[in-house]
């Protein structure tokens, strides 16, 4: 999509060229290496300038993003997407259990990325996935997505900074500890290409927090925060400590509560990454995982920190 940014110029960041003004604004090297080739993505006064240009204090430097080509074999689909929250900048949603995010090998329809396609296409603009966090397929629950290079490119240093925090919520068997943090470096297992475990030796660290909220006589309920975002993490560190999550047809196949992997992204809160605001976003619990769960479902409490 096409997105404009106007800045006036301050009198504290005259004698700063343009391409030192906008690497303090969180647009990177090679993204401003692509506006200066883009036609009017730089201009100062109305006029299209180069990167080093020295801007002086009343200036008003615009600067125009792009997408010149759409992102490939993604067929947009109307797809029913329920969205939380939306503006110029990102879009975020509540993805369904059973959803692929992204198109693969059997998966080349139905997928998130095929109902985004559809839903942010525009003639003049080509659409261009940018899905910012992950979800298994089977996870239901909050997914971002940006919808251009400028807050793509915020909200994955954001990630890779952990500073976009993320709440789940799990049904885990058997009664789990009142809180508790797993910290078990997870590695691929030698024989899968899909499945992960904990090894001491050849694993990345990953760190699991988590409290439990209920306990149903046979299901916990629990809510959990990550501070890594290994492959498969929370499903690996719930088998790790004895207490895997129902529904996993790789780590605990037992379908008896609930057909899928019993996890569900719950909450995201971060900073909108260009208006500064604070967002804190939740995800409506969905039917099977409440049914699964034996008796009143709870309210959600606040996550706890230790």
């Amino acid at each position: 999509m096409l997105r404009t940014f106007t800045y006036l110029i301050p009198e504290n960041e005259t004698g700063k060229t343009i391409e030192e003004f906008l690497l303090k604004h969180h647009y990177s090297k090679k993204m401003i290496t692509k506006l200066t080739q883009t036609p009017n993505g730089i201009c100062l006064k109305e006029k299209p300038v180069y990167k080093t240009k020295t801007l002086q204090s009343g200036d008003v430097l615009h600067i125009q993003i792009r997408d010149e080509a759409p992102s490939q074999n993604i067929i947009p689909q109307p797809i029913p997407l329920s969205v939380v929250y939306e503006d110029n900048d990102i879009i975020i949603i509540d993805k369904q259990a059973g959803m692929p995010i992204h198109a693969s090998i059997g998966h080349h329809t139905n997928t998130l990325s095929n109902g985004l396609a559809y839903y942010l296409y525009n003639e003049k603009d080509p659409y261009v996935c940018r899905i910012i966090n992950r979800l298994d397929r089977d996870t239901s629950g909050l997914v971002i997505a940006a919808k251009h290079l400028l807050a793509s490119g915020i909200l994955s240093e954001m990630v890779a900074k952990r500073s976009i925090s993320r709440t789940y919520l799990a049904l885990a068997k058997g009664l789990v500890p009142e809180k508790g943090v797993i910290s078990a470096p997870i590695a691929r297992t030698t024989d899968s290409i899909i499945e992960r475990c904990v090894n001491e030796i050849t694993g990345k660290p990953a760190v699991t927090h988590y409290q439990r909220i209920a306990f149903d006589g046979t299901l916990s309920l629990l809510m959990l925060k990550l501070e890594t975002g290994r492959t498969h993490q929370i499903r690996v560190h719930m088998k790790h400590i004895g207490h895997p999550l129902p529904g996993d047809f790789i780590y605990c196949p037992d379908y008896s509560r609930i057909t899928r992997q019993a996890l569900h992204a719950y909450c995201l809160e971060f900073t909108h990454p260009l208006s500064n605001s604070h967002l804190c976003l939740t995800a409506p619990i969905p039917d099977d995982f409440k049914q699964a769960f034996h008796g009143d479902f709870p309210p959600i409490p606040a996550f706890k920190t230790e």
